[in-house]
């Protein structure tokens, strides 16, 4: 890894090593984990985004650190995680099936906890996450919000790769290009 893309994320300059995938693609790889001064400051200016939701969500994992941040920022209680295979106390929850990622390429499955779901019912929710690019994650969470009856607020993204910047459904900090 001696490429990397330097990305300004209003004010915190982020090098982002690039990665080849395996369809050949290369991305610029953003990983908040382990980052914490990246995770805070990108956190907070999501919040700033995310004022008059009532409860965030996210996908695990990259995305968790993330919403801690963002839920203490805005002094919500909890905030809903969906995981990506279901585990042990979530056999009363919800899932949807969704198009493949361009980080996984495969079909993808997301799974929400009773717990989750009641917190999501008749509220406005914000979907955050770390990168939107082809939106197929998005389109899970989508769904995932809906089938919990929560009501979509607000899409927020730290970077929008590739196309993703031109979405008008969507609100995020900076813009990554695919290599």
């Amino acid at each position: 890894m001696d490429k990397f893309l330097e990305v300004d994320i209003k004010g915190f300059t982020a090098k982002l090593p690039i990665l080849a995938l395996p369809s050949g693609v290369k991305i610029a790889f953003f990983n908040l984990h382990g980052a914490p001064a990246m995770t805070e400051h990108c956190g907070k200016e999501i919040a700033k985004l995310a004022k008059g939701s009532d409860v965030i969500i996210t996908a695990e994992s990259k995305g968790l650190q993330l919403a801690h941040v963002v839920a203490r920022e805005l002094n919500h209680p909890f905030y809903a995680v969906a995981r990506k295979s279901k585990k042990l106390y979530m056999q009363d929850g919800i899932s949807v099936s969704y198009g493949s990622s361009i980080t996984t390429g495969k079909a993808q499955e997301l799974f929400l906890s009773k717990h989750d779901v009641d917190i999501i019912r008749g509220r406005k929710v914000a979907i955050i996450d770390d990168v939107v690019s082809t939106g197929e994650s998005l389109k899970g969470l989508e769904e995932l919000v809906l089938k919990a009856g929560g009501i979509i607020y607000k899409k927020l993204f730290v970077l929008a790769e590739g196309n993703a910047k031109d979405r008008q459904d969507i609100e995020y900090l900076a813009t990554i290009p695919l290599l």
